[in-house]
């Protein structure tokens, strides 16, 4: 064998079966390789932030990593914001990024660069540069354990052409994963004694706490002691739906969760960590625990959360509890005039069971939670580093990670042209994703924090960076150019209709649809004034507030 033969054969022995690919030159013997391995599926992506962002959403559905193939510092770079969307997400990824021949370096070829450095921006604790084909394998037995273990993460493993195509390589085994560590006996007594204390507590869910075990455990807890339940706000995978826990989602807009955390005693995170605003803003807090709020971490990151959680329900007494949960129940069926929310509204009236939920509709999903809520079982996909361009990637991931199960991804106008040659590769797989593209014409999220930061003489020239008016897109020949079913939609039937249609039929569909802003003209300019008041506002006319902005 050669390295890469060797290479490929200890990546299915470890079981990892699907490579996302975006290779060039010194990558050919990889490539090659393929071919001597059946049990490697090979995904081809045209733009390197596709294949980093299909891997991510490929190991959410599959709990395992995948491969990703992309060529020398370049590549890498152009697959960057996807590894950093899979980092916070804590996402196991292996990723190969093939370079020049040893001996080739010296030169200051075009394309050399310093590909270490560019990968620790996204494997902060695992990239290695294979130095020969003999030791290949145990880095790559490494750069798995590194990816899989907890928490996961992005393990850059760095691919010298020679090392690549040199002799003698030996296949290695992946070691099994070690079971993960419980919550200590002081942590869990702490805690069951200040959820006894007659005070206010919620719990705090990321993460793996937000899959059905853990889930289930913390709604026992709630049931049996009146403990609140909160998620962060940008999940790496949610299991909801009927017959699931509701959990209320911890608001994007800092001055909300102020209003959420405002009277909460006790704060018990699990598998995240404490609430932050994500951008700073003149005069107003970054980090958001109420400082009369004690903070508590009952199971980390590197630990077990259901398994932690069931040690706190035996010192709670809460065994023969019941959790209660979410009733099914779905929004009708939209009609007149197309909104954001009527598409959220037609989603959660048509979903069927089983569905992946992909979320980047930025303001115009605001609704989508709320309108789906209790429809049957799904699972809720979001953009957890909030760099742009993630949904259309990982709705190719998530579909091949789940071939019999629908995808259902909602994307913003702004964020779909990131990553569009997605729906290329959604077509040569002929995955079935149904991709709605909510088309207003603007990057609405940026017209709002304009406002929300306090920038003075907005004026023409600031405002053209934010609008995608002059030309629109066309999103539905976009797609029909890659070989995807496009629909343009503007009214709430065309779009049930259209939706309909759409899961029906097996394959990618795009449907776009012609959408206002959600918060647009007055909203837009009256919600930072709403804002700032909310500090001199009773709790509950601000909670009844929070409730219509972000329910």
């Amino acid at each position: 064998m050669n390295g890469a033969q060797a290479l490929m054969k200890t990546l299915v022995e470890a079981g990892i079966e699907v490579c996302f690919s975006n290779p060039g030159t010194s990558e050919m013997h990889f490539v090659a390789a393929l071919d001597d391995e059946p049990k490697m599926k090979a995904v081809l992506a045209l733009f390197e932030g596709v294949a980093t962002g299909a891997a991510d959403g490929y190991a959410r559905m599959a709990d395992k990593p995948a491969a990703v193939l992309l060529h020398l510092g370049c590549g890498l770079g152009n697959g960057l914001a996807n590894l950093h969307n899979a980092r916070k997400g804590k996402v196991p990824v292996v990723n190969i990024v093939g370079d020049h021949a040893t001996y080739h370096t010296q030169y200051n070829a075009q394309l050399q660069s310093d590909i270490e450095t560019v990968a620790r921006n996204v494997s902060p604790n695992f990239v290695r540069t294979s130095k020969t084909t003999a030791e290949l394998c145990t880095d790559t037995v490494d750069a798995i354990v590194a990816a899989r273990g907890l928490p996961g993460q992005v393990a850059t493993l760095i691919l010298p052409a020679d090392v690549s195509w040199g002799e003698g390589g030996q296949p290695a085994r992946v070691p099994p994963a070690t079971p993960a560590p419980v919550a200590s006996d002081e942590t869990v007594a702490e805690i069951a004694a200040a959820i006894r204390s007659g005070k206010k507590v919620a719990l705090l869910l990321g993460g793996r706490a937000l899959r059905e075990p853990s889930l289930m455990a913390a709604a026992k807890i709630a049931a049996h002691s009146g403990v609140r339940l909160l998620h962060e706000t940008f999940p790496t995978r949610h299991e909801r739906g009927a017959g699931m826990p509701s959990v209320e989602k911890i608001a994007y807009l800092a001055e909300l969760v102020g209003i959420q955390l405002a009277d909460i005693e006790h704060l018990i995170l699990l598998d995240c960590k404490a609430p932050v605003s994500f951008f700073a803003y003149p005069g107003k807090k970054s980090y958001l625990v109420p400082e009369t709020c004690k903070l508590h971490t009952l199971a980390s990151e590197t630990e077990d959360t259901t398994a932690s959680l069931q040690k706190l329900i035996r010192a709670l007494g809460a065994e023969n509890t019941l959790p209660k949960p979410q009733v099914a129940k779905r929004p009708g069926r939209p009609k007149g005039r197309l909104t954001a929310e009527k598409v959220c509204k037609a989603v959660g009236h048509l979903m069927p069971e089983g569905t992946i939920l992909i979320d980047e509709a930025i303001t115009s999903g605001l609704m989508l939670p709320l309108m789906t809520e209790g429809c049957p079982r799904h699972d809720y996909i979001t953009l957890t580093g909030g760099a742009i361009g993630q949904g259309l990637p990982n709705a190719v991931g998530a579909a091949i990670a789940c071939p019999h199960r629908p995808v259902i991804a909602l994307i913003g106008d702004g964020t779909s042209m990131y990553t569009i040659q997605s729906l290329w590769t959604m077509a040569h797989e002929q995955l079935n994703v149904t991709t709605i593209i909510f088309n207003n014409a603007s990057y609405s999220v940026l017209n709002i924090e304009l406002e929300r930061v306090g920038a003075e003489k907005i004026g023409e020239k600031a405002l053209s960076q934010l609008d995608l008016n002059g030309p629109v897109i066309n999103f539905s020949y976009l797609a029909q150019g890659m070989g995807v079913h496009g629909v343009r939609v503007r009214t709430a039937e065309e779009m049930s209709t259209a939706l309909e249609n759409a899961l029906q039929r097996p394959g990618p569909h795009l449907i776009e649809a012609m959408v206002p802003e959600s918060l647009n003209g007055v909203k837009r300019k009256v919600l930072p004034w709403v804002l700032r008041s909310l500090p001199n506002l009773p709790l509950p006319v601000t909670r009844a507030l929070k409730k219509k902005i972000a329910p």
